[in-house]
């Protein structure tokens, strides 16, 4: 692709250079308005600048991968509140060994839960249970941490629904959900028993020791309705007219008049509402593997979830990062933005020659340059580069 005009060439460098800059520094000192606003911002002064048209803007949005996006954190929400992440939990205390067993079974179910409900939905969600393992075992929180975060990013990469970046490649390369899955599954276990066996070797003398501790149900509900796991022992929180507060879970406050539910015990309901969306869950992923489209596949689960739960679905709904989808839309404006400059295409006419996918001397170059580039840029803005080219 040819360079573009000069003005729009600096334009769309300074609209992409506050992208990068907000991406990389939410915070800086003069401009302390976050990611979210940054790339709405740099979008904007695309479409100001005259880089790219209002029309071609909107065109540039990818809705199949915001709405997979969407209904992915809507049904992590109702498995959440299903109890999964309770079960989770569970098998990171049971029978465990001490520190240095508790640190491999972090890294185990972390990668694996974060590949079907997305790294960021895990580690919002385990952070408070290891914390509070490490501390009842004496053991130090930092090395749980570094287990926690570095397994939910090697374990999203498996599957295209764990992160956004292998949502992109997957629906701009047409792999299907088999062949993506099986292709990137070696290397995934690979980079997980690599981070497990790194974290082991620098936290071994501090991971000694843990006596096993068992998990009270009560605990891990506790970190699900967003409390701390130690005030599930006292006495029940009240609200400001002294009445019990009730949780989000499921299994609570179901204030449906429909007849079948109001005939069946309240237990007969939980297990109901709960076996659905495990079920249903289990269908969205054979429907992947069978070659369905997966944004509309997850979008009709989620919708069977809020129809079938026959409650208000506005609680689950305030669970979804609307944040996360706005930035990702100002990104694809600004990326789309940036490569009408003509700038990407050069950049890539110069590298293409030492790092063609065909030979393994162009791989590894390849491989480098992404390294450094999602180091130094953030790997957003990184896998949308290489995904244009």
């Amino acid at each position: 692709m040819a360079l573009a005009s000069l003005p729009k060439v600096v334009m769309g460098s300074v609209a992409f250079g506050v992208f990068w800059m907000l991406a990389v520094f939410p915070s800086v000192p003069f401009l302390p308005i976050g990611r979210t606003a940054g790339a709405l911002l740099s979008a904007v002064l695309m479409v100001i600048f005259h880089v790219i048209s209002p029309d071609d803007a909107y065109a540039s949005i990818d809705l199949p991968i915001l709405g997979l996006l969407f209904a992915t954190m809507v049904v992590g929400g109702y498995l959440k509140n299903a109890g999964m992440f309770r079960h989770l939990g569970r098998l990171l205390a049971w029978r465990s060994q001490g520190g240095r067993d508790l640190m491999c079974r972090v890294c185990v179910v972390t990668a694996r839960a974060s590949a079907l409900f997305t790294n960021d939905t895990c580690c919002v969600v385990l952070t408070e249970f290891v914390l509070e393992l490490a501390a009842e075992r004496n053991l130090p929180a930092k090395p749980f941490l570094l287990a926690l975060a570095s397994s939910a990013n090697s374990g999203s990469d498996s599957p295209p629904i764990g992160i956004s970046q292998t949502l992109g490649i997957a629906f701009n390369s047409k792999i299907t959900f088999p062949k993506f899955l099986m292709g990137i599954l070696p290397a995934m276990l690979v980079g997980m028993a690599v981070n497990m066996v790194m974290l082991l070797c620098m936290y071994w003398r501090e991971l000694g020791g843990g006596a096993e501790l068992s998990v009270d149900g009560k605990q891990m509900e506790a970190v699900e309705e967003g409390r701390s796991p130690a005030s599930a022992k006292s006495t029940p929180q009240l609200n400001g007219n002294g009445n019990t507060m009730m949780s989000l879970e499921m299994s609570e406050n179901i204030t449906t008049k429909h007849p079948w539910f109001m005939q069946c015990t309240e237990a007969r309901r939980k297990l109901f509402l709960k076996s659905f969306a495990y079920v249903v869950t289990v269908g969205m992923v054979v429907a992947y593997m069978v070659g369905l489209n997966m944004s509309w596949t997850a979008i009709t689960t989620a919708l069977a979830l809020v129809v079938v739960d026959f409650r208000d679905a506005e609680p689950c709904l305030d669970t979804v990062s609307y944040s996360l989808l706005v930035f990702f839309s100002g990104m694809f404006i600004t990326v789309s933005g940036f490569n009408k400059t003509g700038l990407p295409g050069a950049i890539w006419d110069f590298m293409a020659p030492y790092s063609k996918v065909n030979s393994v001397g162009g791989i590894s170059v390849l491989s480098v340059i992404i390294l450094l580039l999602s180091n130094l840029a953030s790997n957003v803005p990184t896998g949308n580069f290489i995904l244009l080219y």
